[in-house]
């Protein structure tokens, strides 16, 4: 029996078209184009408008395990079968974060033949935007460090005040919590730091919500810092360093344009993780394909209780867009996980633990409908699934007012999702979507916390630690009440404790402490034991990772 070809086996064998051929399909001229080589350009900022017309729909999944459940390659693979059926679809992507590419989870350039190509490229450095964020994170860290080393231009800031911490791309929790300055006086200020992974830098959450560089400015001076000793707030503005900053993001500000294994044209920009920041790709990118295309294809990072939640409160909020439809993503091995099962007893036709396990499906069914939108679930076929277990979860979700279609994009590409892509079709041209937010902008922060606990986690209770109420206080006083939540929570479960699968019912929500996003204009609360920067695995996909003599890379997923 053949064995099916890796991903990277498909994308390395794959004919590419030249990226101006992609750009022509969708009307950009070859003078719009930066080239980064043959397959990848960037793409100007006027090529968004303030009033897209095309129509918007987002995916989503069920709570993700570590088995994969596939959502951006049903992204993919549903951007070829809109297009399939001939419509003008753009797939709007995130670009893949070294951090899990190295790490667990691998790269995010989806799966089988439906992918983004070049893979290696998009899984790798791509196009430096990531090292750019980066770097203007750390420059502003550096300058903080710098202030309090120079009393002459001190601003008097209070070294146990800074809220501001270095970032890097890699997963590495030994730079959770560090010392820095330690050694002779001319190392600097001795105090207490550390790191987030680049996806959780707040400038990363900047230039995805902000809409121009006059906005990204803006955004990057309102950037909290720390307090004088007598109590001042001190802003990244009164640094002086936001044009250094803005230097370093120019060309990252610019979307990127590359393709599908089929030819369509798919945007990527941004990258913020789910989990511990908002995501979701970048405002201007999704502008961009809606204003180039008639159908934007979007996702949101792990589970509906996490991306589609920050997407719906964070994104949406700021930037006035409304999905016109949103496809949920399940798989049958997911939904026998949350009954409880090993991957062991995934192959054995099971429909008992079907219907066991399709509460964790359930509740994210109803979150969305709770946003005045009726989800389409698309099943991402695996070879070990039965059509009884396929018509159980149909049932399942037809008793919820929803459709479930099977979709094979990963063995078949566009064709594999072409009955999906007419459901959604069909679904937008019914004009019923209705989005409406859960809380709003006024309400205040403990309330809005509450709301997402209580109606998206299912949580009977909010506790908040001693240090997050003093963190909570100050948060009133320096006027930010108003900002939306950026929850960082485990994905794997509604509530803080990944071991709670399923659909958990009697649980309290923990917000442990808080950090402020006051440029990216939203608070994240860390609940449980979630850390913005993850470890590595005990066995890493970097040992797994190769290059020959020739440059072909091996072991990258």
């Amino acid at each position: 029996m053949s064995t099916f070809p890796s991903d990277i086996s498909i994308a390395q064998n794959a004919t590419l078209e030249h990226i101006r051929k992609i750009a022509e399909k969708i009307n950009i001229q070859e003078d719009d184009l930066e080239y980064y080589g043959r397959y990848k350009a960037k793409l100007p900022l006027e090529l968004q408008s303030e009033n897209p017309k095309g129509k918007l729909i987002l995916v989503s999944a069920m709570s993700p395990t570590k088995y994969g459940e596939g959502k951006t390659t049903m992204t993919i693979g549903l951007t070829d079968g809109l297009n399939f059926i001939g419509k003008k679809a753009i797939a709007v992507l995130r670009e893949p974060s070294l951090g899990p590419v190295f790490g667990l989870k691998g790269g995010a350039a989806g799966g089988g033949y439906a992918q983004v190509v070049p893979m290696e490229d998009i899984n790798l450095h791509f196009t430096g935007d990531f090292s750019a964020i980066e770097k203007a994170n750390n420059l502003l860290s550096a300058v903080i460090d710098n202030n309090l080393q120079n009393p002459k231009y001190s601003l008097n800031l209070d070294p146990k005040s800074i809220a501001w911490k270095r970032v890097m791309d890699m997963n590495d929790r030994s730079l959770r919590q560090i010392i820095i300055g330690v050694g002779a006086k001319a190392n600097g200020t001795m105090r207490e730091d550390g790191f987030n992974i680049t996806p959780a830098s707040e400038v990363m959450a900047i230039l995805c919500l902000s809409k121009d560089l006059e906005d990204l400015k803006l955004r990057l001076g309102n950037i909290f810092v720390g307090k004088t000793l007598d109590g001042k707030a001190i802003f990244a503005r009164d640094l002086k360093v936001v044009g250094a900053m803005a230097v370093l993001l120019k060309d990252a500000l610019k979307p990127n344009l590359v393709q599908t294994l089929e030819g369509n044209p798919a945007i990527l920009h941004g990258g913020p993780f789910a989990s511990i920041a908002q995501g979701t790709n970048s405002v201007i990118a999704t502008k961009m394909g809606l204003s180039l295309g008639d159908y934007v294809v979007t996702e949101a990072g792990f589970g509906a209780d996490l991306g589609a939640e920050k997407f719906f409160h964070i994104k949406c909020a700021q930037s006035g867009l409304k999905p016109d439809a949103v496809v949920l993503v399940a798989t049958i091995r997911a939904i026998k996980h949350h009954a409880g099962l090993t991957s062991e007893d995934f192959k054995t036709e099971n429909t008992t633990a079907i219907e066991k396990g399709f509460c964790n499906l359930e509740k994210h069914i109803e979150n969305i409908q709770k946003f005045g939108i009726n989800p389409v679930v698309s099943i991402n076929a695996f070879p070990d699934d039965t059509q009884a277990e396929y018509d159980k979860l149909k049932e399942l979700c037809l008793e919820k007012g929803v459709i479930a279609i099977v979709s094979t994009a990963f063995v078949d590409g566009g064709k594999g999702s072409e009955k999906l892509a007419e459901k959604v079709i069909a679904e937008i041209n019914k004009g019923e979507a209705n989005y409406k937010p859960l809380y709003q902008k006024e309400d205040s922060i403990e309330h809005k916390i509450k709301t997402i606990a209580t109606e998206i986690y299912g949580a009977s209770f909010v506790e908040f630690s001693p240090k997050s109420k003093t963190q909570l206080k100050m948060i009133n006083d320096l006027g930010f009440s108003d900002f939306s939540i950026c929850m960082a929570k485990t994905p794997s479960s509604f509530s803080d404790n990944e071991k709670l699968i399923g659909r958990p019912n009697h649980f309290t929500i923990t917000v442990r402490e808080f950090e402020i996003a006051s440029g990216a204009e939203f608070i994240v609360p860390l609940l449980g034991d979630v850390m913005r920067m993850p470890g590595l695995p005990a066995v890493p996909n970097a040992e797994r990772i190769d290059i020959d003599n020739e440059g072909r890379i091996t072991g990258l997923s």
